[in-house]
C-alpha cells in the first residue's frame, strides 16, 4: 500500500478542496491510501467521505490564530508520523508558508510533491505586500526541500516556481467526473421552487467571497442586468471576508432585494443547472475549476479574458470578456446568452470534449496514480 500524506484541504467545499477529492475518489483504494494534515479545528470539507474511505485527518492549530501552538504541535505531528508515509502531497495557493516541507524533509518523508493552484496572492494592501515579500523569497528555498513540481496550469507553474524549476513541472489538470454536473431538470424545478425563482431569470456565481472572485464587479454587472430585465435575480454561493462589504454595496446599488447570498452549498452540482447564466469576472485564477464543472452542466459561461487560463475552455459555452469591458457590456452579453439559448445539453459532446482536453477524472486519476506508484517526478 503506498500511503500518501495530503495537506490543502479546509473546512470549504473549494476548487482545491474539490480537485483532492476528486483525484482520491478515484484512485484505486487498494493500492493508495490518503491521509490528511490540516490547520483547522472545523470540520474540514469531504470529512465524511475521506473517513469512509479509511482516510485519517490529523489536525493541528492554525499558525495564524495560535502560532506557538501550531510550532509545537506540527512538529510533534512529522516527528510521530513522517516515517509513516511514502509521500508528502502538498497543494498549495502560495508559498508564504513552507514549514510543512521542510518539516517533511528533516524527519524523512523521501518524496514531496509541491502542487500549485493559483497565480496571484488573494491579499492586497499592506497584508498583501508581506506575503508577497515570503513568497517571493521561500520561492528561491523551495528546492531544498521539493522532489516533484506540480500545478494545476502553466501560468499557475510560472508564478509559483523560478525559471531553472520550469523544465521540471508536470502539469496535473483539475480533472473531474463531467457526468456528475450534467444539466438535470428535476434539481432546476426543485431550486427554483424553493427560493422563488419560477419564471425568473438567475445569474449565478459561485465562489469565496474575496477580491479574487471580484464579486464587487459582478454587483456592478447585475446593476445593469437589471436595467434590461428586471425580472432577474443574482444568486452568490460562498462565503469569505467580503460578504459584508458585498451585502452594504447591494444596499447601496439599491438591488439588494435581487441578491441573494446563500453562504456554502454542499450539492454544488444542482445549482449550475438552476442558473441561466454563470458569470464569473475573476481577478486571477490557477484554472478555475467552477469554470469546469459549470462547462459539464452546460449552463452559458461569461469569465475574465486575459486572468483566466484559457486551458479552461473545453465547451462553446464558455465566453471570455476583459474586465476593461463596462458592466454594462458584460450584462448585455448575458442577456444574449440566455436569449440566444447556449445551453449545452447534449451529454455525448460535453463527455468527448472532457475526454479530448484531459479533464476527465476517470482517465485522468489513472495517470496521477501512476506517478505515485512507479514514483515519477
Amino acid at each position: 500500500m503506498y500511503k500518501i500524506l495530503t495537506f490543502g484541504m479546509t473546512d470549504n467545499y473549494g476548487g482545491v478542496e474539490s480537485v483532492i477529492m476528486n483525484y482520491y475518489r478515484n484512485f484505486n483504494h487498494n493500492k493508495i491510501q490518503m491521509d490528511f494534515l490540516v490547520t483547522t479545528s472545523s470540520e474540514i470539507a469531504y470529512s465524511s467521505e475521506i473517513k469512509k474511505y479509511k482516510g485519517r485527518i490529523f489536525s493541528v492549530p492554525s499558525r495564524h490564530n495560535a502560532p506557538l501552538a501550531y510550532f509545537k504541535k506540527i512538529r510533534e505531528f512529522f516527528k510521530i508520523h513522517a516515517k509513516e508515509y511514502d509521500c508528502f502531497w502538498v497543494n498549495m495557493n502560495n508559498l508564504v508558508n513552507i514549514d510543512y516541507l521542510k518539516l517533511a524533509k528533516k524527519y524523512g518523508i523521501k518524496r514531496i510533491i509541491i502542487h500549485a493552484h493559483n497565480t496571484q496572492l488573494m491579499e492586497t494592501g499592506i497584508k498583501g505586500e508581506v506575503k508577497k515579500f515570503f513568497h517571493e523569497y521561500n520561492r528561491k528555498k523551495i528546492k531544498k526541500y521539493v522532489t516533484d513540481f506540480w500545478a494545476c496550469s502553466q501560468e499557475a507553474a510560472n508564478w509559483f516556481y523560478e525559471k531553472d524549476s520550469l523544465p521540471k513541472v508536470r502539469i496535473i489538470k483539475n480533472a473531474l467526473m463531467e457526468e456528475k454536473y450534467f444539466y438535470n431538470k428535476i434539481d432546476r424545478q426543485d431550486i427554483r421552487k424553493r427560493y422563488n425563482l419560477e419564471n425568473m431569470t438567475v445569474i449565478g456565481n459561485i465562489g469565496r467571497l474575496n477580491y479574487q472572485k471580484n464579486q464587487s464587479f459582478l454587483l456592478d454587472i447585475f446593476k445593469q442586468y437589471l436595467l434590461i430585465d428586471r425580472n432577474a435575480k443574482l444568486l452568490l454561493i460562498g462565503k469569505g471576508e467580503e460578504k459584508r462589504a458585498l451585502e452594504e454595496k447591494a444596499q447601496r446599488l439599491n438591488i439588494s432585494s435581487h441578491v441573494i447570498f446563500l453562504g456554502m452549498k454542499k450539492n454544488i452540482k444542482a445549482w449550475y443547472s438552476a442558473f441561466d447564466v454563470f458569470v464569473f469576472p475573476s481577478h486571477f485564477e490557477g484554472l478555475g475549476i467552477v469554470l469546469l464543472e459549470a462547462q459539464a452542466n452546460g449552463v452559458p459561461i461569461l469569465a475574465t479574458k486575459g486572468t483566466i487560463p484559457t486551458d479552461v475552455k473545453v465547451n462553446d459555452n464558455l465566453e471570455f470578456i476583459s474586465l476593461s469591458d463596462s458592466p454594462k457590456y458584460w450584462s448585455q452579453k448575458a442577456k444574449k446568452c440566455i436569449d440566444d439559448h447556449m445551453r449545452i445539453t447534449n451529454k455525448k459532446t460535453i463527455i468527448t470534449n472532457f475526454q479530448r482536453n484531459n479533464y476527465d477524472i476517470k482517465l485522468e486519476a489513472k495517470k496521477v496514480e501512476k506517478l505515485f506508484l512507479n514514483n515519477i517526478n
